[in-house]
């Protein structure tokens, strides 16, 4: 998942760092893992690689957090290459 945060995000984090800690526990709660996160500088401010067991649940998840009007997410199916080049040599 990318996202950008609004300035009602940015102020958030900025009184309250901690949020960020906050954020994964209620995503984790929705049945997610998040595995890494990174900030980043340029046109996104985070990547989460979090693992969902299906797309409904990321979804979910996805629009339960932007609904919050701090920020806007956008996510990324990927699949392993071993199972890309499996895929592949059967089709």
């Amino acid at each position: 998942m990318l996202s950008t945060l609004g300035p009602g995000g940015w102020a958030t984090l900025r009184e309250k760092p901690e949020r960020m800690h906050e954020v994964t526990r209620e995503v984790e709660a929705m049945g997610l893992k998040v595995i890494a996160q990174y900030a980043l500088l340029g046109q996104w401010d985070f990547l989460n690689i979090i693992e969902a067991p299906d797309e409904k649940a990321m979804a979910r998840c996805a629009t339960a957090l932007a609904a919050r009007g701090t920020m806007r997410t956008t996510t990324l199916q990927a699949i392993p290459i071993d199972e890309l080049v499996a895929a592949l040599e059967d089709g």
